[in-house]
């Protein structure tokens, strides 16, 4: 029996005959091959829509030693393989004069024809494979946030609010709820199912949330959300962005994400006799997050300003420790309607991360707790931003990293998630960050002007 979507010689599958079709059809006139560096910019080459056979039977080829952490200039020659089932049509191009559509690609070896070790994608299918082989396929559900800010006279983004609305504000206090809306229709055009938005607590600050899917279909979704966001507010003139805390003093933006484990389709972290509806599984896996927090911070906080965000007072994450009533716990267990729903929050991620890396060192922390059997401890019910130093020693509750430096140094220190990286992926993701954080240290900032230079 032959396979509908098998290979011949020199051809393309019928999937991307389709597809080669559909382009036609759909007066496509050039496309986008999207793919990340290993800190989580996407990148993409545009290619006339002419090339798509071309693209899907050989490749396109491009230079990886200009990409961050890809290659040395010596073994430069990288090729794209687009991914046919992440086919979309941008949304904000002038139909009339045709379209263009975005391809998500996977990066391979032009040497071997093997996947390239350092594309973050592979990192995060490695993943996804070690938890098929264990039974498990992982659902994700994030939970974005950004900022929306004016521009100033000579196009360059400010710090000044698009509005001054509050958590749940409606117009006129709200007045991107028009870009939001544009936003989702941007989305849906994508084939986006969102859920739900609404104006978040500090003013010019927006949270859209997209329904959750399987690991790699949410990173992909998580880097196309980024960048419809970002050019909806470029249409506005208006600049948005994911940095984690662009304003000192009021709350910054996460992503908390949502992970479950599902078997033939059947939610495993559910336990209808457990208090908490929680599974052994689903405990274990909780215990293995727990266990490796500090070393996934530096992945899903990897930037300098991630850790202005992660400080107690504006609800963000710091402790290592879980609930199921609280939010001042690291990771918490939402209250779920249905079996399926059951599921585990992680808080501390924020948007800047690489997502494909994010959910790879999460998957892989959970499963490391799977396959050693760790108990989960006692959830805490109390807020633990209320405790002092004594109380969280005597619950066993550590705090995370406090910066990045700190971070990076967990990273080196923990074997599992250096190995759910890889050794490339890890070498030149500490590589980069230990100088990001050694500029920072070097810097004199504008705080320190004002505090110091006439005091002393």
């Amino acid at each position: 029996m032959t396979d509908e979507n098998s290979v011949p010689d020199g051809g393309l599958s019928a999937e991307e005959q389709e597809l080669v079709e559909t382009i036609d059809e759909e007066d496509v006139d050039f496309l986008r091959l999207q793919f990340t560096d290993i800190l989580g910019t996407v990148k993409n080459v545009s290619i006339p829509a002419s090339q798509a056979e071309k693209a899907f039977a050989e490749g396109i080829y491009f230079d990886g030693s200009s990409i961050e952490g890809f290659v040395r200039i010596q073994e430069s020659d990288m090729r794209l393989k687009p991914d046919p089932e992440s086919f979309a049509v941008l949304p904000w191009r002038d139909t009339e004069s045709g379209s263009a559509a975005r391809l998500i690609c996977d990066v391979m070896n032009t040497a071997t024809g093997e996947p390239f070790v350092g594309d973050p994608r592979y990192v995060l299918k490695r993943a996804i494979d070690r938890a098929e082989e264990m039974g498990y396929t992982l659902n994700a559900g994030p939970e974005p946030e950004f900022f929306v800010f004016e521009k100033d006279e000579h196009g360059r983004a400010t710090t000044t609010t698009h509005d001054v609305g509050g958590y749940f504000d409606l117009a006129p206090k709200d007045l991107a709820s028009d870009l939001r809306r544009q936003i989702i229709y941007n989305l849906e055009e994508m084939a986006f199912e969102v859920e739900a938005s609404h104006h978040e607590v500090a003013e010019g600050q927006h949270e859209i949330d997209f329904k959750y899917d399987d690991a790699l279909t949410t990173a992909d979704n998580i880097a196309t959300f980024r960048s419809v966001v970002r050019a909806t507010a470029e249409k506005n003139d208006l600049h948005a962005t994911f940095m984690p805390k662009p304003i000192a003093h009021i709350n910054g933006s996460g992503m908390h994400t949502h992970l479950s484990l599902f078997d033939n389709g059947e939610n495993v972290f559910h336990d209808a006799d457990d208090e908490f509806n929680l599974s052994d599984t689903a405990k274990s896996f909780l215990a293995g997050v727990l266990e490796h927090a500090p070393a996934i911070t530096a992945i899903c906080n990897p930037t300098v300003n991630s850790y202005k965000r992660l400080v107690p007072g504006y609800e963000a994450p710091v402790y290592v420790a879980w609930s199921d009533v609280n939010r001042s716990a690291l990771v918490r267990k939402p209250a779920a309607r249905v079996p399926a729903a059951s599921r585990i929050e992680l808080r501390s991620p924020d948007p800047s991360c690489n997502p494909y890396l994010a959910l790879a060192v999460m998957l892989q922390a959970g499963l490391d707790g799977i396959e050693k059997g760790l108990e989960a401890p006692d959830p805490v019910r109390e807020n633990i931003y209320e405790f002092d130093e004594a109380k969280r020693e005597e619950y066993g509750i550590d705090t995370l990293p406090s910066n990045l430096g700190e971070a990076v140094a967990a990273l080196e220190e923990d074997e599992v998630i250096q190995e759910a990286l890889g050794d490339h992926v890890c070498e030149k993701f500490v590589q980069a960050k230990t100088q990001e954080f050694g500029e920072y240290v070097a810097d004199v900032s504008q705080w320190e002007l004002d505090r110091y230079l006439e005091a002393f």
